[in-house]
């Protein structure tokens, strides 16, 4: 069951880092067991990360908070629908559940726009905007062999 509260937070954080000239105008809280364990907001300009969302921003702070990778027991709210980028930085993390605000076209609007991205995934790597170059390099391939063979190895 979705909590106005945590919405709210997630909000109140876009807000404050829009006040604090951090970045654009996005929040996100990640929530575990009723309670508010992380707080993200845009850091994209003030740190010139394009990695700096605040989906991105929150999920760090989790995993830093909860000592793990996976966020499984946890849900994400977010002032505004994912990016593919924090989308798949979701997808990784395994909340439970994500709940948005505003949506991905509200973003477009505002000068947000991420469709282009959304189409470029189901576009030949080499044919994309930014051509992605495959170069097939064996030694690359043991990585893998080694990963699957390590003690160390933790799945994820």
């Amino acid at each position: 069951m979705p909590n106005k509260d945590f919405m709210k937070a997630a909000i109140l954080a876009a807000s404050e880092g829009l006040k604090l000239g951090k970045g654009g105008p996005f929040g996100a809280v990640v929530v575990k067991d009723g309670k508010i364990i992380a707080v993200g907001s845009n850091h994209v300009t003030s740190t010139n990360d394009p990695t700096a969302h605040a989906e991105v921003m929150a999920i760090r702070e989790a995993c830093r908070v909860l000592g793990t990778y996976q966020l499984s027991d946890c849900e994400i709210y977010t002032s505004c629908e994912p990016c593919p980028m924090c989308m798949g930085a979701i997808y990784w993390a395994r909340p439970k559940k994500v709940y948005y605000a505003s949506t991905r076209h509200d973003a477009a609007a505002a000068g947000f726009d991420d469709s282009f991205i959304y189409d470029e995934l189901n576009v030949d790597p080499k044919d994309r905007a930014i051509p992605f170059i495959h170069l097939d390099e064996e030694s690359a391939a043991t990585l893998f062999s080694t990963w699957n063979t390590s003690e160390l190895k933790k799945e994820y």
